[in-house]
């Protein structure tokens, strides 16, 4: 049976994206960034999955107003990088996992969980900046790669209890495909950020840290917290750490399995106005 072997946890701040696409990873500012994940860059080559379940948030390129899926599963054999108005990043094409990705989508679907299926979508940084983070500037991805966007642009947006219990039915349906795949569960985005209005610019480094612990030893209680302590404590984008939620929620230890290992745990200030957190824990 195929199981879940590790979770992952980072933010997908756009202008790592370009620092990175750029070359300038060796510049003063973004050096400490950059070496937070070294280790990472290291434990994932050593640490192989057979494939990744990206928990991202579209930032209006495959959907818009028009259309606003609150949990939508990539299904495709391929996704490319989108065009977010500067061209697209100059890094592979994501490979999908078309097998595994229906199996979920049956399974979760099958425990209550109202999904949007996606045959064809381009991905935009929230997917492409945690690879491009963890596996540096391949010729191609190591693994094949499920892109799972959840709405956290436009309200109402899932409850973090919703996502921490979504996760729950995610490990199911991993757990009962019939292949030996290894898979590990990544959530995307946050961490404090505001990126408009008066506040534009907030960053609470003692909340996002707050945050981390809870993550670690506490994910369920973690997962009442109301969308408005988000938005008051960690800016209007904060609310994207109810993505982290899912892939917390899909660890052994809460499903009365042993509490997870950390492996590595990671916050900087600022990038790009931004505070960056990043998270691996092992089952």
């Amino acid at each position: 049976m195929a199981r879940i072997t590790a979770s992952v946890y980072t933010s997908h701040v756009p202008a790592i994206g370009a620092a990175i696409d750029h070359g300038k990873t060796a510049e003063p500012y973004w050096v400490p960034l950059f070496k937070g994940y070294e280790f990472s860059k290291q434990w994932l080559k050593e640490n192989k999955p057979d494939v990744i379940f990206l928990v991202y948030n579209d930032h209006a390129t495959a959907f818009s107003l028009e259309m606003i899926p609150t949990f939508a599963i990539g299904t495709a054999a391929e996704f490319r990088p989108a065009d977010e108005g500067y061209g697209a990043r100059p890094v592979p094409k994501v490979v999908g996992h078309p097998e595994l990705a229906s199996h979920i989508a049956q399974s979760v679907i099958q425990d209550d969980f109202d999904l949007t299926i996606v045959n064809k979508m381009d991905v935009d940084h929230g997917l492409t900046v945690p690879l491009s983070l963890m596996c540096g500037q391949p010729q191609a991805w190591p693994c094949p790669v499920i892109p799972f966007a959840v709405n956290v642009v436009q309200y109402p947006v899932p409850s973090g209890r919703r996502c921490f219990m979504l996760g729950q039915a995610i490990r199911k349906a991993v757990e009962s495909y019939d292949e030996p795949l290894k898979v590990q569960i990544w959530g995307t985005g946050g961490m404090s950020h505001q990126l408009q209005g008066p506040r534009a610019g907030l960053i609470n480094a003692e909340w996002d840290n707050k945050f981390l612990d809870r993550l670690i030893a506490d994910p369920e209680g973690l997962s009442k917290v109301p969308h408005i302590e988000y938005v008051r404590e960690a800016g209007s984008e904060g609310i994207e750490l109810v993505m982290w939620l899912i892939a917390r929620g899909a660890m052994a230890d809460v499903a009365g399995g042993k509490a997870p290992t950390v492996r590595h745990r990671f916050f900087h200030v600022p990038a790009s106005n931004t505070a960056v957190g990043h998270l691996i824990l092992e089952n």
